[in-house]
């Protein structure tokens, strides 16, 4: 029986900071910055944490030909989940609708988490049980410091079990070590890490060839069969310096997607994993490793069925359509680490009625309507009573998804009146494909992005923070799926 990955996705959200606004910004404090002031980092939007990204990441692996009810398993890596008492996997598996009888966990602790949890859910395959494997990040930095021109945001899924198995999982290995290149305290937000060459030298130098050693033995593999080398990291040449440590071709090197999007954290490894995948052929064969408290591995051989399985927004695409961010104070204030004044509009206390919340938690998570039976019109929120104009019925509806449905803009509004992080605040109405309106929220749009008749999709998005009692709302809002077209700093058209 073959045993590996049966499908893939990642997200990376459409802002890229400009790294020179960073650098710019902060001359006068840190001028030593500037030689790290070129391309660009991802970054959320303000109504993203690593819950979103990991629910968008997972969408994107589980195309609708994968019938969601088959996993039995799934496990949430992140460095930076918003609750620290509540089950972020579980709030993940409710967005998709996943069964509930699934083993659902998080994990922490480890850069190296996700590829760790690699063996897991292929243990789990082998007993039969199909499992989601997702990462996610987004990590917050010192203003001014190294990291926060190093990292980014992003987040990448994996499927596990046994049918249509696009990536072969031929080995794992691990080596666990307190090797401390960086730590945070619980409840600390921004880590502390240790100087690069002592990292470098000591710890991937020293403890990378014995895990990938353990994993090519265990598979018998050379490592000059090695076809794409995984091994995020923000030192410059330590990945090409471990390949040649245990002898993998410097060619084998996979790009670590600096100059685009950043480091993802315990998400990069998945991500970059994606990426390869993307453009892989059958037959060839990829070593996964990512450090950590030690550092995990995974070998993998691509398969044949890889020709037929499409993300359903491939990695590259979405690296193609970011949308270029020159504000650094935006940034700041989006990441938490810049009050801004809010106004009296502003002074709302948001507390939520966790049972009606739980009550209702199909509709708002799930993103569930009712479609009545009789009439067919579709309803939202859905009710035991279908209100169609001189037609009410009982008990008559029937579960109707919405989150995978399209829909068209059917009239919108712009206003900066109101307190929001994204300012105009911009809302209207929705008709979805198939029936059904709603009056929801844009997001990622900007003036001018968005029109009557325009088409957009769904995600699930921060509705608001309910920041007297530390609590997190979540919802839908609608998307465009496409923007005008604007030109870039050469005047091209983009």
């Amino acid at each position: 029986m073959t045993i590996g990955i049966t499908g893939f996705g990642a997200y990376v959200p459409r802002l890229r900071l400009n790294r020179s606004a960073v650098t710019e910004a902060n001359a006068w404090f840190a001028p030593g910055l500037k030689g790290k002031g070129k391309g660009q980092r991802s970054m959320t939007n303000w109504d993203e944490d690593a819950i979103t990204l990991a629910v968008a990441a997972a969408r994107n692996a589980l195309p609708a030909s994968v019938a969601r009810d088959q996993f039995a398993r799934l496990v949430l890596a992140s460095d930076s989940l918003p609750f620290a008492e509540r089950l972020n996997a579980g709030v993940v598996a409710a967005v998709l609708r996943l069964p509930e009888a699934i083993y659902a966990n998080d994990l922490c602790g480890a850069q190296s988490a996700a590829v760790s949890a690699v063996s897991q859910l292929v243990n789990a395959a082998k007993a039969g049980e199909a499992g989601l494997l997702v990462a996610a990040s987004n990590r917050r930095t010192r203003a001014a410091s190294p990291a926060e021109l190093d990292y980014g945001d992003g987040a990448a899924a994996l499927s596990f079990g046994s049918d249509k198995v696009l990536a072969e999982v031929l080995a794992t290995s691990a080596l666990t070590a307190d090797f401390v290149d960086r730590f945070r305290l619980q409840g600390e937000d921004i880590d502390y890490y240790w100087e690069e060459r002592w990292v470098r030298d000591e710890g991937i130098g020293v403890m990378g060839p014995k895990a990938v050693s353990q994993a090519l033995n265990d598979a018998c593999v050379s490592p000059d069969a090695i076809d794409h080398f995984i091994f995020p990291t923000v030192f410059r040449g330590a990945d090409a310096q471990l390949a040649k440590k245990c002898g993998i071709a410097a060619e084998a090197v996979a790009d670590n997607l600096a100059a685009t999007v950043g480091d993802t954290g315990s998400a990069h490894a998945l991500l970059m994993l994606c990426s390869v995948l993307e453009q892989a052929s059958p037959g060839q064969t990829i070593l996964l490793c990512q450090f950590g408290s030690g550092i995990s591995c995974a070998l993998l051989k691509v398969t044949e069925a890889i020709a037929d399985f499409k993300p359903v927004k491939s990695l590259a695409e979405q690296i193609a359509a970011g949308k270029e961010e020159n504000s650094y104070t935006r940034y700041l204030a989006y990441k938490g680490q810049l009050k801004l004044e809010r106004g009296m509009r502003g002074e709302q206390d948001k507390k939520t009625a966790l049972s009606t919340s739980w009550r209702h938690h199909d509709a708002l998570l799930g993103f569930v309507g009712g479609r009545c039976t009789v009439s067919g019109d579709v309803h939202f929120p859905p009710s035991r009573i279908s209100y169609t104009p001189g037609a009410p019925s009982q008990d008559t509806q029937e579960p109707y998804p919405l989150a995978d449905k399209k829909g068209r803009i059917l009239s919108w509004s712009a206003e900066y009146l109101s307190s929001y992080m994204a300012p105009p605040h911009q809302y209207g109405q929705v008709d979805f494909e198939g029936g059904g309106r709603l009056l929801m929220e844009f997001t990622d749009v900007s003036p001018g992005d968005i029109d009557s008749g325009g088409e957009v999709e769904m995600v699930f998005r921060v509705k608001d923070v309910d920041e007297l009692r530390g609590y997190k709302r979540y919802f839908w809002k609608a998307t465009p799926t496409s923007y005008p077209a604007s030109e870039n700093s050469n005047g091209e058209q983009v």
